[in-house]
């Protein structure tokens, strides 16, 4: 039998470079010989199109007082889908999978409306990563980098709310840190030495 894969997830808030960095990390394992997969959420499943839809302005809940829980549930929805049909099946063959968000974000972003504990009970189904990233930067300069990008912002890209999910993101690194589960990084570097620093990091975790 296959040894079992490990789960490393990029997080971080909208324009630390979370995407970036999870295709710089799979390229230089991929040159390492490793057997690795490159996956991100909200997935392209049914689920996961819904939330990317709403997140641009796309599609309404129909009731305020149902949104934020409502997209709470429709996360944790296509997180399950998301490892019934990629993660856990790359995991039981034994590859590394790399993943551009995952757990933390639900509980850093959904938690600014709706109950952290609420939130983290609704995902209970869902395993920790074996590794987390953690970019960290100010929310000024992420959202400068987002709109250098030149695409319209989404529901979540604006400074005082990108502020709270930063302070929500390193609390709960915080207390996740003991365990040696998150590793914060200074995502206000060059993007070549973010990527030296992450690779470092989990060739020596590996």
């Amino acid at each position: 039998m296959a040894a079992k894969g490990r789960l490393i997830v990029l997080e971080g808030i909208d324009g630390s470079g979370t995407t970036t960095q999870a295709k710089l990390l799979y390229q230089a394992l991929k040159r390492s010989r490793r057997r690795v997969e490159l996956t991100a959420e909200p997935s392209d499943g049914p689920a996961g199109r819904l939330v990317r839809s709403y997140l641009r302005g796309k599609n309404k809940f129909s009731d305020d007082a149902l949104r934020a829980p409502g997209l709470a549930l429709l996360f944790a929805a296509d997180r399950l889908e998301h490892l019934s049909n990629r993660i856990n099946p790359w995991l039981k063959s034994g590859k590394v999978v790399i993943s551009d968000r995952y757990l933390l974000s639900s509980l850093a972003y959904q938690s600014l409306e709706c109950d952290l504990d609420w939130v983290a009970a609704v995902n209970c189904f869902a395993p920790g990563p074996d590794l987390t990233l953690l970019l960290d930067l100010p929310a000024k300069t992420a959202l400068k980098r987002v709109s250098s990008r030149g695409v319209e912002r989404d529901l979540f890209e604006k400074l005082e709310l990108q502020k709270q999910v930063r302070a929500n993101y390193l609390k709960l690194a915080k207390k996740l840190l003991p365990a040696g589960r998150v590793v914060v990084i200074d995502a206000e570097k060059s993007i070549g030495e973010i990527a030296s620093e992450i690779l470092a990091k989990v060739l020596a975790w590996i």
